[in-house]
This record gives C-alpha cells, structure tokens and sequence, in this order.
C-alpha cells in the first residue's frame, strides 16, 4: 500500500481520517430504520444546528463533497444563462474543480488576479465594465473561499466590504467555506461573524477536511433563494438517500465546538510547522501563515529529497513553492520530526 512508502502526509487534510466523536456519531446512528433523503431526525436536529449558528432566517442543504456544494450554491444565485461569476483566479472552482461550474452550471467564471488569493471591492468593480453590453456576459455572483486557496483569511471587514459592493451592484456573495471552521478559530469569531453579519448570502459550512468522514452543507442565508436548492441538490447528484450518515457528522462538529476545537489545532501545527522553518536560509514563507496551510519556497533539490519521504503538493514548480497542510489529528512530534528532516535536508 503506498501509505507504507510515506511517513505523515503534509499534503492535505483530506488526507487525515475521521475524528473518533463523528466515527463514533455515525455508528450510533446506524440503528435501527430511519426515513430517506432528509426526513429523519438527525438532518431535523442539524437544521437547528444551523440556525443557531448562522441566524434563524438560515437554511440548509446536506450535501455529498465541495464540488457538489459550490454548484447548489451557485445555481441558487445564478438566474439567467449569460450571468457570470467574479472570483479570484486561483478560486477553487476556477482551478480544481475540472470546470464543473462551466460544465454543469453553464456560467462563465470572471477571474482576477490577487496577491494573496483575496478579492478587494476594487477589484469587483473593475470587472463591470460589461454590464449592459449585450456582447458581453453579465457578473451576477461575487464568490471568495474562506480560507482562500493561498492560506489566507478575510476578515469580517474584509466580507463586508465586498458584500456592499455586490449588493449596490445588484450581485449577490457566495463563500466557498470549505475551510470556515480554520478561519473562524483564526480569527477569533463565531462563524455567524464571518458570514450573516456581514452580508454573505450563501455559503458552504466545510466538514470533510476538518474531521468528518464525508459531507457539507450549504447554508442559504437569503430566504428567497432557498425554494431551488433542494432540486438543484437532486439534479447536480448530491441528494444522499441514507443521509442521516451525513447529518449526524455536520451535527457532532456543531456540538459544543468540535469544529474550532478540531480547526484551532490544525492551525496551531501550522504554525508550529512555520516557525520551525522560518530561519533556514534557502528557505522562505510566500504567503501568511494564518489557517492550516505553509506555502514555502525552497531548493528544487530540497523538494525532491523531502518527496521520496513524504506526501505533499508542489503548487509551482518553477519558483520551488510548496504547500504543507496540517489537519486535526497532526500531532506536535509529527511536525516537530517533518521539521528536522526539513532542516537536515536543507543544511546536507
């Protein structure tokens, strides 16, 4: 098995298992009959959840994968075929999701380039030269990651900023939140701080990569929108028949914050990671470290030797920029050993 090959996976934390509370949730759930598609009790519960996280006007949608929730979210907020999407162009659904929101959404995607993987209200507007020209396709949906794809986190002043632009330009916001829950314990705030209150209008609530076996949600925070979603979750095949498996793991990282617990630590190897490799020379930190995610430049050379011992992405090759992720369940020895194999390498 190639997992023999390795020793601890810095690549990602999709790579890291499940906590042992939502194991633990889903086996418990796995008595009995319950009704399909939703209309159990766990899902009931979760949409209580929901609300007293994001606000009572909140909604929610249990779905399957990232991808899966990015194209409910959109295809609630996206009306008309020549309607587009502004995001930054290292957007997740403009780089790794092998063009599902074109394939299956039909929209075109407006990318801007940005330093540090964040979109400013600047860079919204310049965007609309278009609007009113027919020849030209119209921006509809501003859409941001929190975290962005480059370890970076907006704060609530930041979304905010951007949702009144979008709003006075007759767009709606959509987060990516993947990785909410690492942002939240970043910054210090409750997710409704990153999201209701600053005028997000749909979002995604991520689980998969902070500790959950499989699933997301997406959370409508604009009642208007919500009637479509439930078809638009049939129809982009992420409607789970048995999903009282998906609802209880969303619903146990809810419960007495798992999900800043399970966040806060990741982040803390992050930048235990950082710090332990920040005075090498060779080496250089390309992007704040804010959530769980290191970008580092380092010798080709260097990359190369540290790949035949563990797994991790090299996110461009030619600047020698690298990506270590930590998860939930990295522990301190695991970093702490990662960092001095890293130094040894780099002073051999």
């Amino acid at each position: 098995m190639i997992e023999s090959l390795y020793a601890k996976s810095f690549a990602s934390d999709n790579h890291a298992g499940a906590h042992p509370s939502i194991v633990e949730a889903v086996a418990a759930a796995n008595a009995g009959d319950a009704p399909a598609y939703g209309d159990d009790s766990w899902t009931a519960v979760l949409a209580g959840q929901i609300r007293a996280e994001f606000g009572d006007d909140a909604t929610s949608l249990v779905v399957l994968n990232g991808t899966g929730a990015n194209m409910v979210a959109l295809g609630m907020m996206l009306g008309r075929r020549f309607d587009a999407v502004i995001c930054p162009e290292t957007a997740h659904i403009a780089t790794h999701e092998a063009g599902a929101s074109e394939r299956i959404l039909g929209v075109k995607l407006v990318t801007v380039p940005t330093p540090e993987g964040k979109l400013t209200p600047q860079d919204v507007t310049s965007r609309l030269g278009g609007r009113g020209n027919i020849s030209e396709v119209q921006p509809r949906v501003v859409s941001i990651s929190e975290v962005t794809e480059l370890g970076t986190c907006y704060t609530p002043g930041e979304i905010a900023a951007l949702a009144e632009a979008a709003h006075a330009n007759d767009m709606l916001l959509h987060m990516d939140g993947a990785r909410l829950a690492n942002a939240a314990a970043f910054l210090g705030c409750s997710l409704r701080e990153l999201t209701t209150d600053v005028g997000v209008d749909v979002l995604s609530f991520g689980a998969s990569k902070n500790g959950a076996l499989v699933g997301e949600a997406v959370v409508v925070l604009r009642p208007e929108l919500a009637d479509a979603g439930p078809y638009l979750r049939r129809q982009t095949l992420q409607l789970a028949s048995k999903m009282r498996f998906v609802s209880v793991q969303l619903s146990t990282l809810l419960t007495d914050e798992l999900w800043r617990r399970n966040a806060a630590h990741a982040n803390a190897m992050a930048r235990r990671l950082a710090d332990g490799v920040a005075d090498l020379p060779g080496l250089s930190i390309t992007w704040p470290v804010e959530a769980n995610a290191v970008f580092a430049a380092l010798p080709a050379e260097a990359i190369e030797e540290l790949r035949s011992r563990y797994l991790f992405h090299v996110w461009d090759a030619p600047s020698g920029v690298v990506r270590w992720m930590t998860a939930f369940d990295t522990s301190p020895e695991d970093v702490d050993t990662f960092v001095a194999d890293i130094r040894q390498t780099l002073k051999g």
